[in-house]
């Protein structure tokens, strides 16, 4: 049996609920998301929720998401909602990401990235956005882009916002 680490000893490993809205065969898996959604996690032990929906979807629901919710009629690579449940309600779910497949490939393609390293890096950045990270303000994006960084540094994932 082996021993747990610090952190999967202190709180819940992250649980995904991985949906599949779009026909490709290069989707992450869902150990694959709960391995990058628990290494956010791993930053930030003293949150208790850790159950996340991932929802992989096609150019034309990201693009209806991203226009309804943020008023930007294009699709996008990651979308965040964070849950917000009433106090009195203990409920573990941290919220929801809607990723588009089409963008994140094509960005992985135009920045000569891994497909899997760019997933790593959109999960994670949306996983925090789910934390209350923001990056409108530049002193926002630096903190938000150095814990991106460390998190991808310990998947030996370089640096992603290093012009190439």
């Amino acid at each position: 049996m082996s021993t747990p680490t610090t952190h999967q000893a202190n709180r819940d490993l992250a649980v995904v609920d991985r949906q599949v809205a779009v026909d490709a065969n290069t989707l992450p898996s869902e150990a694959e998301l709960a391995d990058w959604i628990d290494r956010v996690l791993a930053h930030h032990p003293a949150e208790t929720r850790h159950e996340v929906t991932v929802r992989l979807v096609d150019v034309s629901e990201s693009q209806a998401l991203n226009r309804d919710y943020r008023g930007k009629d294009t699709p996008t690579n990651v979308l965040s909602f964070p849950f917000e449940a009433p106090p009195e309600v203990p409920i573990p779910l941290l919220g929801d990401l809607v990723i588009c497949h089409a963008v994140v490939a094509q960005e992985a393609q135009q920045q000569h990235k891994p497909l899997a390293q760019h997933y790593a890096h959109m999960v994670i950045h949306g996983t925090l956005h789910l934390l209350g990270y923001d990056h409108i303000e530049d002193d926002e994006a630096e903190v938000m882009e150095k814990m991106e960084r460390d998190i991808l540094a310990g998947l030996e994932i370089p640096d992603p916002y290093l012009e190439s």
